[in-house]
């Protein structure tokens, strides 16, 4: 029986990047998963949690737990919004009825290269690429989900020229509100960013968080820079045309 699982499309795809959530089905999709979309589901409250607004965080925390089936695992397009139900969803429901459904849907909730990667054991997808590109892994994905390889062994499977970025940890800045609250900083962070991938030579800059590839396309486009910043998702499913 082929695998089935719930797509968590994300607010930022969902609003500003669909092309993204197509991708991800598409490339689920040529692996023989199944993928369901549950209509019901909204943003995961992570901005208001980023700001104190933990009441609001919470209602939404509880909507997303109810809206989601526990007994199939979760992927989403973005290492951010996973990391926020993984961890910030234990401190909002922590003492809470729904504990223990939210316990069940954490362990069994994915970024999209997590779960083939890791979940499936996947990383040749049978897409050939071409072209050099470089890899900006964003901080949540990284530091609070511990995915380091997933994303590269998929990009590296492909036969694209593969360049590693110059201070690939470092943040790029945006940090969601924090680019807005401290502008000259995540500004001076951003351009640090771009000059490190300026210097890998790279077309493409990839990334598994459109929040994080925004910012840097901003930049990039700013400066009249001919490189795409792009979701994984987007740069493989371009192969499958």
């Amino acid at each position: 029986m082929s695998p089935t699982v719930q797509l968590f499309v994300t607010c930022l795809v969902d609003w500003l990047r669909p092309e993204i959530g197509i991708a991800t089905v598409q490339l689920l999709e040529r692996i023989g998963v199944a993928v369901r979309f549950p209509e019901a589901q909204t943003c995961c409250g992570q901005p208001a949690f980023n700001v104190g607004r933990w009441g609001e965080a919470r209602a939404m925390a509880e909507h997303w737990v109810r809206t989601f089936d526990p007994e199939l695992p979760v992927v989403a397009p973005s290492g951010s919004c996973v990391a926020m139900i993984r961890h910030g969803y234990r401190a909002l429901l922590e003492g809470h009825p729904l504990y223990g459904r939210w316990e069940a849907l954490a362990a069994r909730t994915y970024e999209l290269s997590q779960y083939l990667v890791d979940g499936l054991g996947i990383e040749d997808l049978g897409i050939r690429r071409a072209g050099a590109v470089t890899y900006h892994p964003s901080c949540h994905l990284l530091r609070m989900l511990g995915v380091r390889e997933a994303p590269e062994r998929l990009i590296r499977a492909t036969g694209a020229e593969y360049r590693l970025l110059p201070e690939a940890t470092a943040c790029c800045g945006f940090g969601g509100l924090f680019s807005l609250h401290f502008e000259e900083v995540s500004g001076a962070m951003l351009a640090r960013k771009i000059q490190a991938i300026r210097s890998t030579g790279a077309e493409v800059v990839l990334g598994c968080d459109w929040s994080c590839l925004m910012h840097i396309g901003g930049g990039l486009h700013r400066q009249g820079l001919p490189v795409r910043a792009l979701h994984l998702a987007e740069w493989l499913a371009e192969g499958l045309l």
